[in-house]
């Protein structure tokens, strides 16, 4: 069983690298092969969630790569398989002929492979290597339609974002390592000794908000609303908003080991429920107001975990990933049809098309937490571990879900509203709407719709108690009788409220709610807290090295290019004035030779050659061929050498 969950991350990442190279080739079966795959991972990850399967391999040297699916990883695999199943049968009728569908379908694929890694991972390297192909593909997918400015710029803002807190991660396993857990085991980071063991806390911290669009952090996931609305029905619901609260969920005795940990997760969840809670009853725009409701529901999910609800802050995760990617889908139905997604354009869209109108209003109500819906139940859990933590995190926690009943009627108020005399002058403020429903819509719509109403009864006593022991949380409080009624009787207030004040004439926006409106000026707090003193620094580096360091260099240069003129000098008025002198001496010592051989040793040789031919015409004359001359030369000859014998005695 071992091979069982290789299995479940090589489909995925295997199917969707065969579908991004392959897909210009095939495109009309690309949609059909995404769909398969997706549904083989599901089967996979239902089996995997009942056997338990594990497996490890050498990483490393001292570290393993560990993959293991326990209690809580079972829950997350089946939620993100089942959501990607549910997107890409959605996102089948979605593109136009002319598009690349295996780019989409690749690239969604490799994504939830990399989410299904990340909930399985055992150890850090693994998990981190996961964490940073989830950011990555994000980032293709967010800018998946690159070729407009606008949408690149928001996928370059979103990955930066995230980006920066993942950062935290590889703070956190250098911290691991200087501790001495080479291991890098999740289990044994909340064994670290002092200082190490604070360090771990604050990376992974800081990379789990940064992830989950947490304050500060939360602006990211606006401008994420430009990619193509599967990718958000995919990104942030069960994947990648999602990652940072499972990771805090997972590391819960970490959090609780250093004293500081949990108190601030928790606090950082409750506030960003409501102040996103806040930032989502101001937009206008249907994709922004659903944006800013996943920051305000995973903050639900990160309270959770920093009050110690494990089984909570799961039951919350589950049942918003179907809530959430079903009102994503219903929303981009809607963009595709009319080319909006601006709430007063969409006045009557439900009744336009009643199936995705019926889908968008149960999962709205199910997102404003009315009972018996699944997010009504999931949030007493929540908010009952909160209320063990202390008196004002319960109560902030409330009043946050009152606001998530106050947005969600909002969004149902407009599409429920009559259609105007002439809908048309608000459409096609996006694109060119094809004015149907694609056929592929219904069956995920309605999946997801269903699973959003029902998912709920992981709240009910019985299944609460199975669901406490399958994450090992079986000391988690729940929810009061009262408790249970108060929470249903605050949403259903603040629902009647909102409504009611929708069907007022309304009036100009404040600066409180044009500041809420514009995601609290979060992005603009960055770049004049982070962006601008970076760049800042950067470019007073950049000229402390033009003229500091780059000065210094050119000294050096100039240094030594005097040295050079002056060895120069030095070499034309000494060693060149040597060198000529000596060639001028030798000039006139070959000169003198010159004349020497011409005036001495030519004429010696000349007279020797003279003297030699004078010799042989001399030597010539005696040779007159008559014997009796020959004779008397010979007597002669004798007569001299006798006589100067003679002489010398």
């Amino acid at each position: 069983m071992n091979g069982l969950v290789w299995l479940l991350i090589a489909l995925p990442l295997g199917g969707g690298v065969v579908l991004a190279l392959a897909g210009p080739r095939c495109r009309h079966l690309v949609p059909v092969i995404g769909v398969v795959v997706a549904v083989a991972t599901l089967g996979v990850a239902v089996t995997a969630a009942v056997s338990r399967p594990t497996a490890s391999a050498p990483l490393f040297a001292g570290m393993r790569a560990g993959l293991a699916v326990d209690g809580l990883s079972a829950m997350m695999v089946v939620t993100v398989a089942a959501v990607t199943t549910a997107v890409l049968a959605f996102a089948v009728g979605e593109f136009a002929a002319d598009e690349n569908p295996g780019r989409f379908f690749g690239l969604m694929l490799v994504f939830a492979g990399a989410m299904l890694v990340t909930v399985t991972a055992t150890t850090l390297p693994l998990l981190l290597m996961a964490w940073e192909v989830m950011g990555a593909t994000s980032w293709a997918l967010i800018g998946y339609w690159w070729q407009q400015p606008e949408r690149a710029k928001a996928a370059d803002v979103a990955f930066v974002t995230t980006r920066t807190a993942d950062l935290g991660l590889y703070l956190a396993a250098g911290a691991a390592l200087a501790a001495g857990i080479g291991s890098l085991s999740l289990d044994a980071l909340s064994h670290a000794s002092s200082p190490w063991l604070h360090l771990i806390t604050a990376g992974v911290v800081v990379a789990a908000l940064g992830k989950s669009a947490q304050l500060p952090f939360s602006f990211w996931l606006s401008r994420a609303m430009e990619g193509p609305s599967p990718v958000s029905a995919l990104l942030h619901s069960a994947t990648m908003v999602a990652a940072g609260a499972y990771l805090l969920l997972r590391l819960h005795p970490l959090l609780a080991v250093t004293g500081w940990g949990g108190p601030l997760v928790a606090w950082t969840g409750a506030l960003t429920a409501l102040a996103l809670g806040v930032v989502a009853v101001a937009q206008t725009d249907l994709k922004q107001l659903l944006a800013a409701s996943t920051s305000a529901q995973v903050g639900f999910m990160v309270l959770a975990a920093g009050s110690g609800g494990v089984a909570a802050g799961t039951t919350q995760l589950v049942a918003h990933a179907a809530t959430k990617s079903s009102l994503f889908l219903a929303a981009g139905a809607w963009l595709t049809a009319l080319g909006t997604k601006r709430l007063p354009a969409l006045r009557g869209a439900a009744g336009s098309y009643r199936l995705v109108g019926v889908a968008f209003t149960v999962g709205a109500l199910t997102l404003a937490g009315l009972p018996p819906l699944s997010l009504w139940a999931a949030k007493d859990e929540v908010l009952a571990a909160a209320r063990a933590e202390g008196t004002g995190l319960y109560t902030v926690g409330l009043a946050a879900a009152a606001v998530a009943a106050v947005y969600s009627v909002k969004a149902v108020w407009y599409v429920t509203r009559p259609l105007p005399e002439d809908p048309a002058t608000g459409y096609d403020t996006e694109r060119h709407g094809t004015r149907r429903v694609a056929g592929t819509t219904r069956l995920p719509l309605l999946a997801l719709t269903l699973a959003a109403a029902v998912l709920g009864v992981l709240a009910l006593p019985g299944p609460a108690s199975w669901l406490k022991r399958l994450v090992g949380a079986t000391g988690e409080p729940s929810p009061e009788p009262w408790e249970l009624g108060l929470s249903a009787a605050v949403a259903l207030a603040a629902a009647g409220l909102a409504w009611w004040r929708m069907s007022r004439p309304a009036s100009v926006p404040g600066a409180a709610a044009r500041w809420a409106q514009g995601w609290l000026h979060l992005e603009r707090a960055a770049q004049a807290v982070v962006v601008r003193p970076v760049l800042g620094l950067a470019r007073a580096l950049a000229v402390f090295d033009d003229r500091v360091v780059d000065g210094a260099v050119r000294h050096t240069v100039r240094g030594g290019l005097a040295a050079a003129r002056f060895a120069c000098r030095l070499d034309d008025g000494v060693v060149d004035g040597a060198v000529r002198g000596t060639a001028r001496g030798g000039l006139g010592a070959a000169r003198l030779a010159g004349r020497l051989d011409d005036g001495g040793i030519d004429s010696a040789v000349r007279a020797v050659a003279s003297g030699a031919r004078n010799l042989g015409r001399w030597a010539r004359r005696p040779q007159t061929g008559l014997l009796h001359q020959y004779y008397a030369q010979a007597a002669v000859g004798f007569a001299v050498l006798v006589l100067i014998i003679l002489l010398v005695r």
